[in-house]
């Protein structure tokens, strides 16, 4: 059995990191199955339906299961935030690799009920790209805002997600942390 005790505070976020860069060590396994196989998403059965190769374009499946429905049947609210919130900053950290890229909030409307498998709609523009890309050369960072929905299986949006991120200076620490 492996010892979970840990000595320090320093010692429980080396696990934690270990664990996570764990599966980007695997390069045998490409970035989509390192995403779906994240542990998180994997206990979720995510699946990814299409993505590019830079994240401008992700469509993402969340099934409605035993375990992602509430009492009533339809899909929990976190697990559709749970899925949404990295989106946005993976797809930064591809296009701004020198920064710091964080989710800073998350809102969630909530349309319709969740009564399928959804699928969730991100995309990126070149244009948010190039004002992005702006804002950090005039101001050395940036906080975009991205909108992404889920989609039922009969065409309708159930959810609707804004995610504001946080791109900052390698380094950085916000004076509220």
């Amino acid at each position: 059995m492996f010892d979970t005790t840990y000595k320090t505070a320093n010692d429980h976020k080396n696990m934690q990191k270990s664990n996570l860069h764990l599966l980007n060590k695997l390069g045998f396994l490409s970035e989509r199955r390192r995403f779906e196989w994240y542990p998180a998403f994997w206990m979720m059965r995510v699946r990814i339906m299409e993505l590019a190769d830079d994240w401008s374009r992700a469509r993402i499946k969340l099934p409605l299961t035993w375990v992602s429905a509430n009492s009533a049947g339809n899909m929990f609210g976190g697990f559709q935030a749970n899925l949404a919130d990295p989106v946005p900053a993976i797809a930064c950290v591809k296009k701004f690799s020198g920064y710091r890229v964080a989710t800073k909030k998350l809102e969630i409307e909530f349309l319709r009920i969740g009564n399928s498998d959804l699928i969730l709609h991100f995309d990126f523009s070149d244009e948010q790209v190039e004002a992005i890309q702006q804002e950090l050369d005039e101001h050395g960072r940036s906080t975009p805002r991205f909108e992404m929905r889920y989609v039922r299986e009969d065409g309708e949006v159930c959810t609707v997600i804004r995610n504001t991120i946080a791109i900052r200076p390698k380094g950085y620490v916000s004076p509220k942390e």
